[in-house]
């Protein structure tokens, strides 16, 4: 996301400390300060406050079916009861949640929070591998999984710290009797649930209605205790664990309501959600933000259907959209989303992945809203620039939110001025605490003033708008997720054929970018769909590489790394055209 304060221009200051060697025409370019941070010790009090004030107004929804503010607090009441008195669980303990956007995933992450626990979100498409790396690294002791993806969890269970295994199926919090139809339908008609035994796990279900018969004993957590562990990758390829603590997603939260208040009411508009909740961009504005804010989340579970996302937005008077640049494009190829009926839209929020000029007009075209582009990472909880809703500039990330700086330095880490492209550096309340278990990382990633380092490299420009120019890092953005070459290189090189590997991203029109692979391979019979079926077994899908180039050898420095950035210029002269998955 990307997200600034409308309501008045970001400042520029001189940077203060002593025997600084920045230039004369350096400048932080600093948001509005930002305000009720203190109000709010933890996540736990922003819940409270909300399921009192807006107790009777609906939460979120799924599939046709609401939850109140009343009902979220009462199932994760419940939730939170049954992990204090019938599990092991301490507070500051690990909980993995690996759901989709369903209703339980709420009601697990309030439960969780409010037993004290730190929740590990973890991508309901991950494959055998990542799963065990996420929860060995995280050391996680539960886990909220739904049944679509328990044979997975039955293969690795034994290599984890899992002691508490809770399984839900997607219908479990609807009525009856539309709740077995759905779980049957799922499980028998569209055969998504594979066998799995996991004799020793609870049905959340079971362990909803045990909690309502035991006590809860309320949880004071402190701002800086962590709240939840987002993993994102690195450039050693290896997935890292951002501690974002209860006061960065408060902060966020604020930062949120500072920059999007303008435009949207308290307890009153109804939110798109067709982004995972998982990922820490709709994890934030549809779980936290749109919570403090007693505002209603339809979370749309498989958008991929587009049938049926679209049949759910014709039945569904929304007044805020929040997507990335590949769903927008979709959706507006469709005769069925333009004769939509969007007079009561009033926000489209972009993020996620770089947001272009086509795609953003088309929607304006389609829909009368311009689309609001903001810039984050997971670091940062993640907003850290928003365009300001009726001060909207395409082709920026908008300006700082409220209580955050920004600032662009060059190579040796001095700070430049206005106009001058360099690496943007973020400081501000919701940075996060530091990588998990991981120091010498962390520091890698802070400078020695507080500021985060990016990747990205930006340009400040006079009015105080900020514009990303180029990327420092080898990082791949496909359809909003974040992929690391070396996790990709590290996967194909395990392959007895290869000798070497190189994955770069290239420019795609519908996600942004695509992941294109080099090889080296000792077997000349080796063809592409063999060498991309092996990945399918070892990668979540957005990680497969989508183009697969044969070459006689990589180029290299002469100390032998590869030139990631000469292959991504090169034009495949070679004869090894790549092809493109059907």
């Amino acid at each position: 996301m990307r997200d600034a304060n409308p309501a008045a221009p970001a400042a520029a200051h001189d940077p203060h400390q002593s025997g600084s060697a920045e230039a004369a025409d350096s400048l932080i370019l600093s948001g509005e300060p930002l305000s009720g941070l203190e109000e709010y010790p933890s996540i736990l009090e922003v819940f409270e406050a909300s399921c009192a004030n807006y107790a009777e107004r609906p939460a979120f929804s799924c599939m046709d079916k609401t939850l109140s503010y009343a009902d979220v607090d009462r199932l994760s009441r419940d939730f939170a009861a049954w992990l204090e008195h019938e599990t092991g669980l301490e507070p500051g303990d690990r909980i993995a949640i690996q759901l989709p956007n369903l209703l339980q995933f709420p009601v697990a992450v309030f439960g969780a929070l409010r037993a004290g626990l730190v929740v590990v979100n973890t991508n309901p498409l991950y494959t055998e591998r990542e799963m065990q790396h996420q929860f060995h690294d995280s050391g996680a002791r539960a886990i909220v999984i739904l049944a679509n993806m328990a044979d997975k969890l039955e293969k690795v269970l034994k290599r984890t710290s899992i002691e508490e295994v809770i399984i839900t199926e997607i219908g479990d919090l609807h009525d009856f009797p539309k709740r077995p139809l759905i779980n049957l339908a799922v499980r028998y008609v569209k055969k998504m649930v594979p066998k799995y035994h996991l004799p020793d796990a609870h049905s959340l279900r079971s362990v909803l209605k045990r909690g309502a018969g035991l006590s809860h004993t309320r949880v004071t957590r402190e701002a800086d205790d962590i709240a939840a562990l987002q993993y994102t990758g690195g450039t050693t390829g290896v997935a890292k664990g951002t501690m974002l603590t209860h006061r960065n997603l408060v902060a966020n939260m604020l930062q949120a309501r500072g920059v999007i208040s303008d435009v949207l009411n308290e307890g009153q508009e109804v939110l798109i959600a067709p982004l995972p909740v998982y990922h820490i961009y709709t994890f934030t504005v549809n779980c936290l933000y749109s919570m403090e804010s007693g505002n209603h989340s339809v979370l749309i579970t498989n958008p991929r259907d587009i049938d049926g996302f679209i049949k759910t937005l014709a039945r569904t008077p929304f007044t805020a959209f929040v997507g990335l640049n590949t769903l927008f494009s979709a959706l507006c190829q469709r005769d069925d989303f333009k004769a939509l009926d969007f007079s009561s839209l009033k926000l489209t929020i972009s993020g996620g992945m770089a947001l272009t000029r086509s795609a953003a007009e088309r929607w304006e075209a389609v829909t009368g809203c311009p689309i609001a582009e903001g810039y984050g990472m997971t670091e940062t909880s993640p907003i850290v620039s928003f365009n300001p809703p009726r001060e909207l500039q395409l082709g920026t990330i908008g300006k700082p939110v409220p209580g955050t700086e920004l600032k662009v330095v060059d190579a040796e880490g001095v700070t430049l001025g206005r106009d001058a492209p360099g690496e943007l550096c973020v400081r501000g309340p919701q940075v996060m605490k530091g990588y998990w278990q991981r120091d010498d990382a962390t520091r890698e990633a802070m400078d020695d003033e507080g500021f985060i380092c990016t990747g990205d490299i930006a340009v400040i420009q006079p009015d105080g708008f900020v514009r990303i120019v180029d990327r420092k890092k080898d990082m791949i953005i496909v359809s909003g997720f974040n992929v690391f070459p070396n996790e990709i290189e590290d996967v194909v090189s395990g392959h007895p054929d290869i000798v070497e590997a190189a994955a770069v991203g290239v420019p795609d029109e519908q996600s942004g970018e695509a992941i294109k692979l080099f090889v080296v391979s000792s077997n000349p019979d080796l063809d592409r769909d063999s060498l991309r079926s092996w990945c399918k077994e070892q990668l979540t899908g957005y990680k497969v590489p989508r183009f697969v180039e044969f070459r006689d050898e990589l180029p290299k420095t002469n100390v032998g790394k590869v030139l990631r950035r000469e292959l991504r210029d090169s034009d495949d002269e070679g004869g090894n055209t790549p092809v493109r998955e059907t």
